[in-house]
């Protein structure tokens, strides 16, 4: 067991789990995470794995199906599974936030038809926001839907969505003018959709397209897409919780966790990074010696098992802190900003150890430093977090009188 990222307080079941997921991680995950990454390739059969293990069910409740466990029982396991390869984190993630969306908001129809197979890994979820035309600002989405008797139809063009290809659900948040004003403020005039599809590219549904992956830098392996709508009718009844208006604050519910899992992936990845640096650190030698006995060299991985340490530390408090069902978007924002800034120094001083060899791809330093930029900006880049962590500060020490 690593020295570095214990986590006190845990469970007997906890730790069964986290030592089953590691020894998956190691086994199955690590030694073809490279490879699979090289060729952008879905990981299929490390997804099969995960979905005998119960992972898509690890925190939707027994009654349907689940195995019931904590935000911070999850966020460790991600953090695992990003240790051997961010990707497959992701097709974890996107799934996860659709069901606890589902679990918080959902209609007591729409947990009983969804969360019993979402458990089961046999529906895959994807939640989609973002725009072509914007990031960060949700109040600017376009996207909207009208009522049309018993239906909605839906009409626009989403962007990033990771498992838009491979998922079967899709959280979709749109604008919807029904019964709101004009003048009433963006955030209370979004309501999320439940869309239901077909995996694949092209027309999934009618109305619906899948256009095909995004190429990236990095983050391989796991389906990146746009999302078309073009007269997609959906029925009234898959509204998100039934009443529409509500979609602005779903997702942000959603997001909040989707940051801790996010900090999560970071600190998985750091950890990895520190791993391949300190074991390569005694295996290359200079000037008569290895280098993990230069001095400069122990000073970057006191700095690196430091920032680890710390990253997974903010993790898990932000994690307990939702489990205890208190607002935790001031421990989320900074978990998420702080694991992905550390994450990203971890990786550079790992690929600086290797030297020359960390720009070659044989090495797995080199598929690390192309996937870290992702966590800068996904659930929100860093400004957003500091905007979220500054207003919450204003809050908790506002000036009285």
């Amino acid at each position: 067991m690593a020295r570095l990222a214990q986590t006190a307080g845990l469970t007997d079941i906890q730790q069964e789990i986290l030592s089953t997921v590691r020894d998956f991680v190691d086994k199955e995950i690590i030694p073809v995470a490279t490879e699979l990454e090289h060729r952008d390739e879905y990981p299929q059969q490390i997804v099969d794995g995960l979905k005998e293990l119960g992972l898509f069910g690890l925190m939707i409740p027994e009654e349907y199906g689940g195995l019931g466990e904590s935000l911070l029982t999850y966020a460790l396991c991600v953090e695992e599974i990003a240790r051997g390869w961010m990707s497959v984190s992701g097709i974890i993630n996107t799934h996860f936030i659709v069901a606890y969306m589902l679990k918080q908001h959902g209609t007591q129809e729409q947990k009983d038809h969804f969360l019993p197979r979402m458990a089961a890994g046999d529906i895959r979820g994807a939640f989609s926001m973002s725009e072509p035309g914007l990031g960060s600002d949700v109040s600017a989405i376009t996207s909207k839907a009208v009522k049309d008797g018993d239906e909605y139809v839906l009409n626009g063009q989403k962007m990033w969505l990771t498992n838009g290809g491979t998922s079967s659900l899709v959280a979709v948040l749109v604008r919807s003018d029904e019964g709101h004003p004009e003048g009433t403020a963006p955030h209370k005039s979004m309501t999320t959709f439940l869309v239901e599809k077909e995996p694949g590219f092209g027309e999934v549904r009618p109305g619906l397209t899948i256009p095909g992956k995004i190429d990236k830098m990095g983050y391989k392996g796991v389906d990146t897409t746009e999302l078309i709508m073009d007269g997609l009718r959906i029925p009234a009844d898959r509204v998100l919780g039934g009443t529409t208006g509500r979609g602005f604050y779903q997702m942000m519910d959603g997001v909040e966790v989707g940051r801790v899992n996010v900090a999560a992936r970071g600190c998985g990845v750091a950890q990895r990074a520190f791993e391949l640096g300190v074991h390569y650190a005694q295996q290359r030698h200079t000037f008569g010696k290895p280098i993990a006995q230069h001095q400069a060299i122990q000073f970057k991985l006191a700095e690196m098992a430091t920032k680890v340490e710390a990253a997974h530390a903010m993790m898990v408090n932000a994690a307990r802190k939702k489990d205890s069902g208190e607002r935790n978007d001031l421990e989320a924002g900074m978990a998420k900003y702080l694991a992905s800034e550390y994450c990203k120094e971890v990786v550079e001083d790992a690929f600086r150890i290797h030297g020359g060899y960390g720009f070659s791809k044989e090495y797995e330093i080199e598929r690390l430093y192309r996937e870290a930029p992702m966590l800068l900006i996904g659930e929100g880049t860093a400004e957003i977090q500091k905007m979220i962590i500054g207003r919450r500060l204003l809050e908790e020490y506002r000036l009285q009188g």
